[in-house]
């Protein structure tokens, strides 16, 4: 499973609105025979592309993929069909698929008497690849993860407003990985008025760009890197966030990274559109300056935000924390 989670997490980024599965096949005496993850929408799911890999071996072997085989017609055919056609005898998948029209694959295999388990990896799945899947499908929203990076004191920029860099190279580096794993990139339109940023990734591997994702009112400069032609880039002229997941959901966005600055991150706070906290806290002191979340609807210790921290780890020198929201 773990190896099938690896391969889920290699593609995610280029799947959307398609989950970024994890697959991996094991012959008749348990040898891996073939990998795979899902590729960009219209192609192949990663049972199809592990079972191409494995050809005749996979007959009486084991599928370990990282959600249930799909068992509808889409653009693609189902899954749980290329599985029995292949003669795998045992299928394992971490999740169940929540998606009412491409469920029923655990059923149909198991029907066909092939052994069926569920559930093992399941939290690493949630918390990996699909996080992001699994929270639109249930919800029907995108998922929005908030970045930002701060001192200790909580301060994403000093008294007189420079910011570069408050964080290291190395947590840089890992945002810009990130951005490539992401759907959309998304800021207020005063960050860029402050800042002017690019929101690509850059210094990686990856050939694709997020979206770009500017909401506010009013124009932008002529001359901003948001409008320059390294990404698109949509200017959504409103400060609702409802509106605007409705508006990235119509374009196939599931994967939204929230980067700046500390008003939209507090309007997306107080309308509990906040699903992940990724914190980059670097070792030092600023004592004045912006503060990273701005009105966010909390004016008593009894209404705050409970989060739970679900990671904690350094990144160079930097202090890394992934919290979600706590269960009410």
């Amino acid at each position: 499973m773990a190896l099938a989670i690896a391969a889920g997490e290699r593609v995610r980024g280029t799947t959307s609105p398609n989950p970024p599965v994890g697959c991996v096949i094991l012959d008749a005496s348990g040898e891996l025979v073939g990998t795979g993850g899902t590729r960009p929408p219209g192609q192949a799911h990663a049972e199809v592309v592990a079972l191409a890999e494995a050809g005749d071996r996979a007959r009486g072997g084991t599928a370990v993929v990282t959600l249930e085989p799909c068992a509808h017609q889409g653009r693609t055919p189902p899954c749980a069909d290329a599985l029995l056609r292949a003669g795998v005898a045992r299928v394992v998948h971490a999740v169940a698929d929540p998606n009412p029209r491409a469920a029923g694959g655990a059923d149909a295999l198991r029907a066909a008497g092939v052994v069926v388990e569920s559930g093992l990896g399941a939290l690493e799945v949630e918390r990996g690849p699909l996080r992001a899947w699994l929270h639109h499908a249930r919800t029907g929203r995108p998922h929005v993860t908030w970045k930002y990076a701060s001192s200790l004191d909580g301060r994403i920029a000093a008294a007189d407003g420079t910011s570069r860099w408050i964080s290291s190279p190395e947590s840089r580096a890992e945002v810009h990985e990130l951005r490539t794993k992401v759907d959309a990139i998304m800021v207020g339109r005063g960050t860029v008025l402050a800042d002017d940023p690019r929101l690509t990734a850059r210094g990686t591997s990856a050939g694709r760009q997020p979206l770009r994702v500017v909401v506010g009112r009013g124009d932008l400069p002529g001359d901003a890197h948001v409008l320059d032609d390294e990404a698109e880039t949509v200017h959504l002229r409103t400060h609702d966030p409802d509106v605007v997941l409705a508006e990235l959901g119509r374009r196939g966005v599931v994967d939204v990274l929230l980067e700046g600055g500390p008003t939209l991150a507090g309007a997306f706070a107080r309308a509990d559109r906040l699903d992940r906290v990724l914190a980059y806290l670097a070792p030092k002191f600023l004592g004045a300056g912006p503060s990273a979340l701005r009105d966010a609807g909390v004016s008593t210790v009894t209404g705050a935000v409970g989060l739970v921290v679900e990671d904690v780890r350094m990144c160079g020198p930097d202090v890394r924390v992934s919290a979600v929201k706590s269960a009410r």
